[in-house]
């Protein structure tokens, strides 16, 4: 049995390094998986506080912006058509092509006029 464990002294180094892209890869998709979530829970706030602010004769893109972080208003677009609010978002990414396939859509509407 000495024989045998004295003939892999590196072997858990080599493992250990063999696995390491594959753990990168979980991690990274994990992460991208988390970002995706975290705008759609944006979009749909951001649509609900451009609703609102329709609802009080104010300016509903203004709000859907103010609505989010700043680190996520660049990636943002803000429609409305009429008492309808549409926030696309847009989430971090490591491949921008990625962010634009987990694109996030929040929508909300403001009832019928008064």
């Amino acid at each position: 049995m000495r024989a045998a464990l004295a003939g892999t002294p590196g072997q858990a180094s080599v493992e250990l390094v063999a696995l390491a892209p594959v753990l990168l890869a979980a991690v990274l998709a994990a992460s991208q998986l988390l970002a995706a979530g975290a705008a759609q829970e944006l979009a749909d706030h951001a649509a609900e506080a451009g609703a609102i602010a329709l609802l009080q004769r104010a300016d509903p893109a203004t709000a859907a912006h103010e609505a989010i972080p700043g680190w996520s208003r660049g990636r943002m677009d803000v429609r409305v058509q009429g008492r309808r609010v549409r926030v696309r978002l847009r989430p971090r990414s490591f491949l921008p092509a990625l962010a634009e396939l987990l694109e996030a859509r929040g929508e909300a509407h403001a009832g019928p006029k008064p």
